[in-house]
């Protein structure tokens, strides 16, 4: 255990931890081949039996550290700490038979502080520290000596060691900074993308309270348009002049109001009392039916065919209200873009997700589209308020899933759904 508590536990110090254990072993790898051989080719008598003792005790802590962290998903700072004393002790060891202060590997004590500084609390930091200086303050004292009478020799494999180390120590700092820099890069990146989808949320709230606001006043218009058409139709039944064209134009304006205000009522109920987690389990095929029918209601002009080559049993998912708005956005879209050719929707799924594809056949997608939908309204046009792949991609993001945007190289657009089904 170590003697400073520093238990706080997460993915970046297991990553630490990883990438730590990982350049053990060309560390410990080059410990053994200069024991080994070193002695022998530079006729300088070393205690090899204790030195060999410990890089195997260190070998046998690499190995058990690796096998306990590789299927964890989060380390404690506690650890990291406890091996980065381990490496510490470790070289000690080496250099206490090895000449003490005087070896030139007892710089090799930094990329411990280095490491520590980069990824462990104050706290942490400061134990390493003194654990660091303590060590090589006890080595300058208490070491066993290199029996080397000729000083000018010992003089140049002193420098040779010092470069050796300055070389290792380089090396190794340096790349732990670039992957700790690169590891703060991405964690910025992921920051950005939460404020950015923070903003997006915050934009489609408040497009939803002005949405229950505009549900609640259109109430009274709609009642009395419905009233009047109402009247209209009794008064043209009873006129045996009137031409049949005209009496299906009156049903159809009666029928468009009635959908109309079954949207608001819907859309009242929705932002009030329903609440989404009490959305009933629908099996897809059943549900995108249902939403067929009720689109087509709206748009009697339009046409669509589904496939689905899938010959499993439809899994059951949630009829989450903002699913089917966000498809029946990517309809309409469809619609506008080829009004007189049906829409061909590919239904499928797996154990784990299911997908809608929606394909036209009209002009494509631009290009401005393709490169910001979902993060920004675009302008208003006749055929709509520019908010719907906005309003579309936060409700599927939400859900946790996926929209896709694509052209079809034989002509129109493809729009494809991805959402995970319901953990049973």
């Amino acid at each position: 255990m170590p003697f400073i508590s520093c238990s706080t536990a997460s993915a970046d110090h297991l990553a630490t931890l990883r990438r730590l254990v990982h350049s053990r072993w060309p560390v410990l790898a080059s410990m053994f081949l200069l024991v080994l051989f070193v002695p022998g080719w530079l006729d300088i008598p070393l205690s090899i039996a204790p030195m060999l003792a410990i890089l195997c005790v260190a070998l046998g802590i690499n190995l058990g550290v690796q096998w306990r962290i590789q299927n964890a998903t989060t380390a404690s700072a506690n650890e990291l700490f406890s091996q980065l004393l381990i490496d510490i002790f470790t070289l000690s060891g080496l250099v206490f038979f090895s000449g003490g202060a005087t070896n030139p590997l007892i710089s090799l004590l930094l990329p411990s502080v280095a490491i520590a500084a980069l990824t462990l609390p104050i706290t942490c930091v400061m134990g390493i520290g003194m654990a660091a200086i303590s060590a090589y303050s006890l080595l300058m004292v208490y070491y066993i000596p290199l029996p080397l009478p000729d000083a000018s020799r010992a003089t140049r494999l002193h420098l040779v060691g010092m470069w050796l180390t300055f070389v290792v120590s380089a090396t190794m700092i340096g790349w732990f900074v670039v992957r700790m820099t690169q590891l703060i890069r991405q964690r910025d990146a992921e920051l950005a993308a939460a404020r950015e989808q923070a903003l997006r949320d915050e934009r489609v709230m408040a497009m939803g309270t002005l949405a229950a606001g505009a549900a609640h006043e259109l109430g009274t218009p709609l009642a009395t348009m419905a009233l009047v058409a109402g009247e209209l139709a009794h008064d043209f039944a009873s006129n045996a002049a009137l031409p049949q064209s005209a009496r299906d134009d009156i049903e159809l304006l009666r029928q468009q109001i009635g959908v109309c205000k079954h949207i608001i009522t819907g859309l009242s109920r929705r932002a009030g009392a329903e609440r989404l987690e009490k959305s009933p389990m629908t099996p897809v095929d059943q549900w995108l039916d249902a939403l067929r029918q009720h689109w087509h209601a709206t748009r009697p002009h339009a046409s669509s065919r589904v496939a689905c080559a899938n010959r499993n049993p439809p899994p059951e998912i949630l009829a989450d209200p903002r699913l089917e708005q966000a498809v029946l956005n990517l309809l309409n879209n469809a619609a506008n873009a080829s009004p007189h050719t049906p829409l061909a929707l590919d239904l499928d799924w797996s154990a784990t997700h299911w997908q809608l594809s929606i394909r036209d056949f009209g002009p494509g997608i631009p290009q401005e589209v393709l490169n910001h939908f979902g993060h920004t309204a675009f302008t208003p046009h006749e055929k709509g308020s520019g908010i719907g792949l906005m309003l579309t991609r936060s409700a599927i993001e939400q859900l946790g899933g996926q929209l896709y945007l694509s052209n079809v190289e034989e002509g129109g657009a493809l729009a494809r759904i991805e959402l995970p089904l319901p953990r049973t």
